[in-house]
């Protein structure tokens, strides 16, 4: 493999990073600002809000490679993993000529970043056991293919991904490999996090939104080499996540303890779910997963999925999703709320055996 990131650059981004100029009066013992044109005399909030929130979330990125255990010279924060990915296009991708390949069922951010960036999408079909497909693959990377995408655990399946098979693509290709790993925390397999010394071109996303219950504030994270990471650093807007976001996390960040408690009882859940669901007649399969969810294929998923919707229950409908006819996809909820969808399924058992289905 010979990589070079910056043989990936487009020109218009590298113009961008060597007209960039460092600011580091972070670095300085700031009195007084006078510099950012904000009130001076602060916010009608208890707690003032009246600066600019820290632009390199220095203190976000100390906590966060303590809890992962990784330099904060390979850490970007963006403001949602959209944003994230978003970037990668931005930096990496020439509008209209080149390409990227994804993995489907996947993440849907992944082709949307590609369309709204005027990006070719190519598929890579995920196999029936919803794991890589090297051959295909291989046949439709080209010259022009600048990044390929994988979920591990997938975002719709909830299966790991063979490393051994992301280990041949990162050994292989000479453009990005980007893992998307929002689903680790629940996951037995170790994260790739450990594989960035080894791999120049890997690139890791996760996120505080699920094991840490964070969604709200709008966390993701990207792990990858100095370089990569100073060049999405370089471009993207300023101040991008916001002072309260910064702290909060910081301080759930402290919580690591309940956090893994949270990760266990989920998983826990999920197993007697999925032991439950198997019980089900209706039911054909319950998938393996590494996530926070089960895909489920049911007979007659559709109507299934419009009965729960009428009785005010929301679960994804994968069926358009590939390799996924009939398939629901089942968030683990409370205990409660695992009971009330359980329920609500014998109901509908109930009337399809009044209906003499």
């Amino acid at each position: 493999m010979n990589f070079n990131i910056y043989n990936l650059l487009r020109d218009n981004i590298k113009r961008i990073i060597n007209n960039k100029t460092s600011e580091n009066q972070c670095d300085l013992d700031i009195k007084i600002r006078l510099d950012n044109n904000e009130n001076a005399l602060g916010s009608p909030l208890t707690k003032w809000y009246h600066r600019y929130p820290d632009s390199d979330q220095s203190k976000l990125k100390d906590a966060i490679g303590m809890v992962k255990n990784i330099l904060v010279e390979n850490i970007f924060l963006g403001n949602g993993t959209y944003e994230c990915i978003d970037l990668l296009f931005r930096c990496f991708c020439e509008p209209t000529s080149d390409n990227i390949i994804i993995c489907p069922p996947t993440n849907h951010f992944f082709a949307n970043c590609a369309e709204i960036n005027n990006v070719e999408i190519r598929q890579a079909v995920l196999q029936e056991d919803f794991q890589l497909d090297l051959i295909h693959l291989e046949n439709i990377v080209d010259v022009n293919t600048k990044i390929i995408f994988i979920s591990s655990p997938n975002h719709i399946s909830g299966n790991s991904m063979s490393h051994g098979d992301i280990e041949t693509i990162l050994n292989n290709f000479n453009g990005l490999v980007v893992v998307d790993e929002s689903y680790i925390n629940y996951s037995k397999q170790k994260s790739l996090v450990p594989d960035l010394k080894d791999y120049p071109n890997l690139i890791i996303l996760q996120t505080l939104s699920r094991a840490w219950g964070l969604a709200g504030l709008q966390i993701g994270m990207t792990f990858a080499s100095a370089n990569i990471i100073d060049i999405l650093s370089k471009v993207k807007p300023p101040f991008n996540i916001n002072q309260p976001a910064q702290e909060l996390a910081i301080k759930a960040l402290e919580e690591i303890g309940q956090v893994n408690d949270m990760i266990k009882t989920i998983v826990d859940m999920r197993n007697a779910m999925a032991a439950v669901f198997l019980q089900i007649p209706i039911v054909q399969n319950v998938y393996p997963t590494d996530a926070n969810f089960l895909l489920v294929k049911f007979h007659n998923a559709a109507e299934l999925y419009q009965y729960l919707l009428q009785r005010g229950i929301a679960v994804y409908d994968a069926t358009h999703e590939e390799n996924c006819a009939d398939c629901l996809r089942i968030t683990i909820g409370t205990e409660k709320e695992n009971t009330v969808l359980i329920d609500a399924i014998s109901d509908y058992l109930n009337i399809l055996q009044n209906n003499g289905v």
